[in-house]
C-alpha cells in the first residue's frame, strides 16, 4: 500500500484503553497466584515449568492485538497518493426532444416518444464523462434539466418526460434556441445539440434557420433526427368508445433539419424504427469522441479489509485455543 491516511484519526485515542487492560491482566495474575512457605527449594530444582503456563499469556496477547486492530479499522485507513492518467470526453451535450402530440404515433414501439426516451437514456448512460442536459419542446420549449455531470438526476428527469406537459404544436426553432442558450457559455472542447422531432415547425417566435445561425455563432454542432416511418403511421385517438387508431400521414420537414445540421457542421439522420434510432445514437456517439488526457488524483481507497480479516482470524484462534488445549490454564 502507498502512503496511508486515516479518515477517523480520533479513534486512535482508544488505544489508551489498552493500558488499563494490561494493568488489570497483570494485577489479576498476581492476585490469583498461589503461595506456600517451604524450608528449601531443593526438591523442586528439576521440575520444569509446563509450556501451557507460558502459552496462557498468548491468549491475552491475541485478545490485545484484536482490540488494537479493531481500533485501527475504526480509524479507516485509506490509500490516496496514487496519481493516474485518465482520458475523459471534453463534450457538453444538450438533447432537444419533441414532445408534441404526434410523438404518440405507434410506428415505433411502444410509440415514438417512449422509444426516443429509452434510446436517449441509453445514450446518456454510455457517456459518463460528459456534461449533458435536456430541453423539451412542443408549441413552446423549456429546459427539463440543465447541463450536469450527475447523470442519475438527468435520467430521472428524462424518465418523467411525456407528451402533453406543454402546449401542443411543433416549435423546432424555439427548442433549438433554448438548447443553444444552455450551451453558449460552455467552455467545453466540443458543444453538441441532438435535436429530435417528427414534424414541421408551426409555432414559436424563433425560426429554425435563425436558431441554427445562433448555434453557428457559438460554434455549436447540431445533429438533427427526423423520427417517423415513411408514409402513414398509426395514431391513437381518444373517443367516447375508448382508444381508436387511425393512420395519419408522417410529415417531417427534412429540408429544414438537413439545413440546420449542415450549417452547424452536424449531420441529419432519419429514424424509421427503434433499431435505426439506436444506430443513429451509436453513430453520433462515435463521431463525438474528443478526448482529453488529464492527470487526476485517485479517489481514497479503503484499506481496512485485511486488518479486519486478521482481527477476526486471531479472535477465532484465541477462542479455539481457550476452549481446547488451553482450557484449564486459568
Amino acid at each position: 500500500m502507498n502512503n496511508i491516511i486515516f479518515a477517523n484519526k480520533e479513534y486512535f485515542w482508544l488505544l489508551l484503553l489498552l493500558i488499563p487492560v494490561v494493568v488489570h491482566y497483570v494485577w489479576r495474575l498476581k492476585k490469583s497466584a498461589a503461595s506456600m512457605n517451604v524450608s528449601s527449594l531443593t526438591a523442586f530444582g528439576d521440575v520444569s515449568t509446563p509450556w501451557k503456563y507460558y502459552m496462557r499469556h498468548v491468549l491475552f496477547a491475541f485478545r490485545l492485538i484484536v482490540l488494537a486492530l479493531v481500533i485501527v479499522v475504526l480509524a479507516r485507513p485509506q490509500s490516496t497518493d496514487k496519481w493516474e492518467d485518465r482520458k475523459i470526453e471534453g463534450v457538453d451535450i444538450v438533447m432537444a426532444l419533441d414532445v408534441s402530440g404526434s410523438m404518440l404515433a405507434e410506428d415505433f414501439k411502444p410509440n415514438r416518444i417512449d422509444a426516443a426516451k429509452e434510446i436517449g437514456m441509453e445514450f446518456i448512460s454510455s457517456r459518463p464523462d460528459d456534461r449533458m442536459g435536456l430541453v423539451v419542446f412542443a408549441g413552446e420549449s423549456y429546459t427539463q434539466c440543465p447541463l450536469t455531470i450527475d447523470h442519475a438526476v438527468l435520467l430521472n428527469l428524462f424518465s418523467e418526460v411525456k407528451s402533453g406537459i406543454i402546449e401542443d404544436g411543433t416549435a423546432i426553432g424555439m427548442g433549438l434556441a433554448t438548447a443553444v442558450n444552455r450551451l453558449k457559455d460552455s467552455k467545453a472542447v466540443s458543444k453538441v445539440i441532438i435535436l429530435l422531432t417528427d414534424g414541421v415547425n408551426n409555432m414559436g417566435n424563433v425560426s429554425p434557420v435563425a436558431a441554427a445561425e445562433f448555434a453557428q455563432e457559438y460554434d455549436i454542432r447540431v445533429y438533427t433526427i427526423g423520427i417517423g416511418k415513411n408514409g402513414m403511421a398509426p395514431y391513437p385517438f381518444q373517443t367516447p368508445f375508448g382508444i381508436q387508431y387511425q393512420n395519419v400521414e408522417v410529415r417531417i420537414d427534412e429540408d429544414i433539419l438537413q439545413q440546420i445540421a449542415e450549417s452547424t457542421g452536424g449531420k441529419y439522420f432519419r429514424a424509421t424504427d427503434n433499431q435505426s434510432l439506436r444506430e443513429i445514437y451509436s453513430e453520433i456517439d462515435s463521431l463525438e469522441k474528443t478526448q482529453l488526457e488529464v492527470r487526476m488524483y485517485s479517489q481514497p481507497k479503503e484499506e481496512f479489509g485485511l486488518l479486519l480479516l486478521a482481527a477476526m482470524g486471531l479472535l477465532l484462534i484465541e477462542i479455539i485455543l481457550r476452549l481446547t488445549i488451553l482450557k484449564n490454564t486459568f
